[in-house]
């Protein structure tokens, strides 16, 4: 079985995110959405809510599963049984860290390949950060997340 996983935060996952889950899911039998379980990042969102939050927004999609993990990604990826680490781009200045991490992922486990796709350009600007930050303010984020992800970071800002 050909086997991927997409890791980060998602925290709140985005239209963004799921543009390359979407397009991603399409080129594995499987493709485990991996969160991230950080404390030191300080997320907004429990990993239970933010796992719940991409469940409800890829249900959809009957090859993608959702996990969490801590520690190193080639681990996790061992204990899956996957081969490959699909990572997002939304511009050049993505690409060196994630660059970056592929070749310590790769020397940490020679058998992991790393993946890019580049985002749909209409996502390009967006990232978890920026819909917190325009959330928090007041602003719609209808438009760049799934609609439990708007209801929950209202909950979250108490904005009615």
């Amino acid at each position: 079985m050909n086997i991927g996983i997409y890791p980060g935060s998602f925290d709140p996952i985005t239209y963004g995110h799921l543009d390359i889950i979407q397009r991603s899911s399409k080129l594995f039998d499987r493709l485990i959405v991996a969160v991230l379980s950080n404390p030191q990042k300080k997320p907004l969102f429990t990993v239970e809510e933010r796992i719940e939050m991409i469940r409800d927004s890829v249900n959809d999609i009957p090859n993608v599963e959702i996990d969490s993990f801590s520690g190193l990604l080639v681990d996790f990826a061992k204990l899956k049984k996957a081969r490959v680490i699909v990572k997002g781009l939304r511009a050049v200045s993505d690409f060196e860290y994630e660059l970056q991490m592929a070749l310590m992922n790769k020397k940490l486990d020679e058998r992991i390949e790393t993946i890019f796709i580049m985002t749909n350009s209409k996502y390009s600007y967006l990232s978890s950060s920026v819909v917190k930050e325009v959330s928090s303010l007041g602003g719609c984020v209808a438009t760049v997340v799934p609609p439990l992800v708007e209801k929950r970071l209202k909950q979250k800002f108490k904005i009615n």
